[in-house]
């Protein structure tokens, strides 16, 4: 482990966290190895990648989520509608 890896992985490389709506926003430069911590941290919570890079962990339900982000932008949900 380098310090530069240190500094830029989840969690500790989240500059800004934020609660909407009972979704957990992490902001910050995430990918797929991020999405697995976050599945294994919060069980039961749906964690997603949104459009600006982030994390947003989203409460359990039966529907997949679509980013905070990506609907105040104004993008469709993956597959569209």
């Amino acid at each position: 482990m380098t310090v530069e890896a240190l500094l830029a992985r989840w969690p500790t490389a989240t500059h800004k966290v934020e609660l909407v709506h009972g979704v957990l926003i992490f902001t910050g430069d995430f990918d797929e190895r991020d999405l697995e911590t976050a599945r294994r941290t919060y069980p039961g919570r749906r964690p997603v990648l949104n459009a600006d890079g982030g994390l947003e962990v989203h409460p359990a339900a039966l529907e997949d989520p679509t980013p905070l982000v990506n609907r105040a932008a104004g993008l469709e949900p993956e597959g569209g509608t």
